[in-house]
């Protein structure tokens, strides 16, 4: 059972920093992300779990053009604050708000190009990660993008052994993984609602974890 958000924002206050130690495992999604999901083309992001704002930083200074702005939001008030510090540089054109573990956007309906959320799904439980899905379906343009990052089930037998561990770590205690675990977010995706444009399982160090891209669906073409 996923931790509560109590042991949750207790756990991520304590890593603070340290969550970027994570980076040689989640660089690899991060980058399939980008190349997917076409950042130069957007007016407004928003980040469902900053973290520490790496991820942030660098679409800013790299990928997003110089008028776009990001909102991201986390748990964690070290998190906040790390990734408050981190993104100064870029003045207004970048906020990090702290959530109270609510699953909700505060944007308005269809005000969103890209929705992000690496490393976060697989804090929650299914049902959350539906609820975080229909709020990024509201927020998102008609030509937006979901853009996920996750730890999944391993593909090869290095990388099998890796999930199997982590999922048996998980089932003995979760705060020994710090509340993730192997998730598959593809299942919490409504077919009729979205469409994967992206998919991939890779396996840095033999962690598997997924980048998956997403379009919502126009209502006219459901019919």
């Amino acid at each position: 059972m996923p931790l509560p958000h109590t042991r949750l924002r207790a756990y991520y206050d304590w890593l603070g920093k340290k969550l970027d130690t994570q980076s040689f495992y989640e660089d690899p999604a991060l980058e399939k992300i980008i190349e997917h999901a076409d950042f130069g083309a957007c007016e407004q992001v928003f980040e469902f779990g900053c973290g520490t704002g790496r991820f942030a930083e660098r679409l800013l200074r790299r990928h997003l053009p110089p008028a776009a702005s990001y909102l991201g939001i986390d748990l964690s008030p070290v998190m906040v604050d790390i990734a408050r510090r981190r993104l100064a540089p870029f003045g207004a054109r970048a906020k990090v708000e702290q959530t109270d573990g609510s699953i909700h956007i505060p944007m308005p309906d269809h005000a969103v190009d890209r929705v992000i959320a690496t490393y976060v799904l697989d804090l929650l439980d299914e049902a959350d990660a539906r609820r975080f899905i229909e709020q990024a379906h509201r927020v998102l343009k008609p030509s937006g993008l979901l853009c996920l990052a996750c730890l999944t089930d391993g593909v090869t037998w290095p990388s099998r052994m890796v999930s199997g561990l982590w999922s048996a770590l998980y089932r003995l205690s979760p705060v020994l993984v710090g509340g993730c675990r192997p998730f598959h977010p593809a299942a919490c995706i409504d077919p009729t609602r979205w469409q994967i444009t992206y998919e991939e399982v890779m396996t840095p160090f033999a962690v598997p974890t997924l980048a998956l891209v997403a379009a919502p669906i126009a209502p006219e073409a459901r019919r």
